[in-house]
């Protein structure tokens, strides 16, 4: 009596791939997208039109929320792709730095207050290239709160205010850009301290 041949060993799953046309990668696209629309509200009739000026606001309002919805869609079923993780954070800077500039452009937001959030933007991003071969910097809260309070002034600055309520939209802008400075400071020295360990790991 021959003894029985051993059973094959069972087939591993094929890993799933994840298709470019998610819903997470299409929130993404479609706030890139809102830019252009943005802008021409906000420069419409000069600039000033109370209307205009609140669907520039509505604009922005909603391409905001895809910015947090895309993310927690890609997270919670597993759509992280290449392309998301490339056009995320370019939809989010493309969105700000329009408004920013667009408020400057219209003498409502000083230069300097542009020009700040936007060298601090930039500079993570390359901070994010030069340390990317020894890992990735998580976001922190001050980044995240960073991130809501430029929200929260844009928007206030975008909404035709009465002027009693001028205070509040540049005691925000002032702790956006507090947050900004702060958090960028913190985000060099966390790719420092990242590079100096990976280059620790990789010596002899």
């Amino acid at each position: 009596m021959t003894a029985a041949a051993p059973a094959a060993p069972a087939a591993l799953p094929e890993p799933t791939q994840v298709p470019l046309l998610n819903v997470a990668n299409l929130l993404t696209m479609s706030r890139l997208a809102l830019v252009p629309v943005f802008l021409y509200a906000l420069f419409a009739d000069g600039g000033h039109d109370t209307f205009w000026r609140l669907v520039a606001a509505s604009v922005f309002g909603v391409a905001s929320i895809t910015d947090h919805v895309d993310g927690r869609l890609a997270r919670k079923h597993g759509l992280i792709t290449d392309f998301g993780k490339i056009a995320d954070p370019i939809a989010d800077k493309a969105l700000t730095g329009a408004a920013l500039v667009g408020l400057s452009l219209l003498g409502e937001l000083p230069w300097w207050v542009t020009l700040v959030i936007a060298v601090r933007e930039i500079g993570v991003t390359l901070l994010r290239f030069w340390v990317i071969r020894h890992g990735v910097i998580p976001a922190s809260r001050g980044g995240k709160a960073k991130t809501l309070a430029q929200v929260l002034a844009i928007a206030l600055f975008l909404i035709p205010l009465p002027d009693w309520l001028t205070p509040l939209s540049w005691a925000v802008m002032g702790l956006a850009v507090a947050l900004t400075v702060v958090t960028g400071i913190d985000y060099v020295i966390r790719a420092i301290r990242l590079r100096a360990r990976g280059l620790r790991a990789l010596a002899p």
